[in-house]
């Protein structure tokens, strides 16, 4: 897939890794990649302005206020231009003040004004790396959207080995060739998606109703992710006092019925990912008055299962999705009750949760979950907030999906 005319904009920290940056610009440039730098103080320290602007045949950006080209916004149309932003090396005070959201020079308030992916490239000394502070602030700034490369484990310019090294030029050239052809594929196959989200709601009568604790935080932050990857991505949701989310096709929904009724409508996609907790069964009929209090009767109410949303997806085999995948909220044997849901629904993912934990699952902002495939790998997403969670999974799906249709 070719690079030429991709924009990179590359903010230049300041550690002695910097100088790693003229190599990755010659590399790009080789390329037919189009480059712009912005020089932080402290980067000034390790390469020249001259420099720079001779390898990328453009100028060098470096203060908020040059009187010949701020009448331009450069803070604005820097981040316009580029199709994605690189910082190398990031050093450790650098993710602070990102993770703080400064923007008190052209670097941070670019970062902070940009509406491109930004990548971070980490270079520090081992224990500055896995300092709680640090970690802390990696924490937070995945959490924002921010995407990392690295470090990497090595020998340091101070003497010392372990996790902080700097990546290489030629591994971050390898991981931008991996993200332009993904979002390449993604934009000439027109890949699209559909998510379920929330819960559904079973009608006893016009006020009563079965139901769940699902917000539909993590399906709604999943249609994001996938929607900002390029998937064409249409969420289905259930009754949530969640917003809708910008730029996103939203059918909304209150029953398991509708709910199916509406992916069958969305039908054919390229991907499925059933997160919405629906109710497993309903009154057989609903009473279209409310029952009052002194004949309501339990054992007169009468209850059927609801269709199974996840598996007449992954047993479609008109209009199966090439990739579908489930939830499975347990409260015990998380792993094994999974992975049978898995293996009787036929799905390719299923993401396990357990929802027996208050601090995460239903009604909070955090989850982790157990990714499960058909093969039986399993593979731990840590607790953390629902966006980052979402960012990976959205991350795996696409994997899945464009390796599936590279074999076929």
């Amino acid at each position: 897939m070719t690079l030429k005319n991709k924009k990179i904009l590359i903010v230049i920290g300041g550690g002695i890794a910097a100088y790693k940056s003229l190599d990755l610009i010659r590399l790009l440039k080789k390329n037919d990649m189009e480059v712009k730098t912005i020089l932080t103080k402290s980067g000034r320290e390790f390469v020249t302005p001259l420099s720079l602007s001779t390898l990328t045949n453009s100028k060098t950006f470096e203060s908020m206020f040059d009187i010949e080209s701020e009448s331009e916004i450069d803070h604005i149309m820097l981040s316009r231009w580029a199709d994605i932003i690189l910082v190398m090396p990031t050093t450790a005070n650098f993710m602070s003040k990102l993770s703080l959201g400064k923007a008190e020079d052209l670097a941070t308030t670019v970062l902070l004004a940009a509406n491109k992916d930004i990548i971070l490239v980490p270079a520090m000394n081992v224990r500055m790396w896995l300092h709680k502070a640090t970690q802390s602030n990696l924490k937070t700034l995945q959490d924002y959207g921010y995407l990392f490369i690295g470090p990497e484990k090595g020998e340091m310019a101070c003497g010392e080995f372990g996790e902080g090294k700097m990546s290489s030029p030629r591994q971050i050239f390898s991981y931008l060739k991996n993200y332009f052809d993904k979002r390449n594929i993604v934009k000439e196959r027109k890949l699209r998606a559909l998510v379920t989200a929330g819960p559904t709601r079973e009608y006893i009568d016009p006020v009563r109703y079965i139901s769940n604790e699902s917000s539909g935080k993590q399906g709604y932050e999943i249609a994001i992710a996938l929607n900002k990857l390029g998937v064409k991505t249409t969420l289905i949701s259930g009754p949530s006092k969640l917003a809708y989310p910008k730029g996103i096709k939203v059918k909304k929904v209150i029953s398991a019925d509708e709910m199916l009724n509406e992916v069958k409508k969305t039908l054919p996609v390229d991907l499925a990912v059933c997160t919405a907790a629906v109710t497993d069964i309903k009154p057989s009929q609903k009473n279209k008055n409310k029952i009052k209090k002194s004949k309501l009767n339990l054992k007169s109410i009468s209850f059927i299962k609801n269709n199974d949303i996840l598996e007449f997806l992954s047993k479609n085999n008109r209009n199966r999705p090439q990739v579908v995948a489930g939830f499975s909220a347990e409260t015990r044997d998380v792993i094994k009750n999974s992975s049978l849901k898995m293996r009787n629904k036929n799905c390719d993912f299923i993401f396990a949760n357990d929802v027996s934990r208050k601090e995460i699952g239903f009604n909070s902002d955090f989850n982790k979950v157990s990714m499960i495939d058909q093969k039986g790998n399993i593979k731990i997403l840590p607790k953390n907030k629902k966006s980052f969670i979402a960012n990976k999974i959205a991350q795996i799906l696409l994997d899945k999906l464009i390796d599936d249709r590279n074999i076929n």
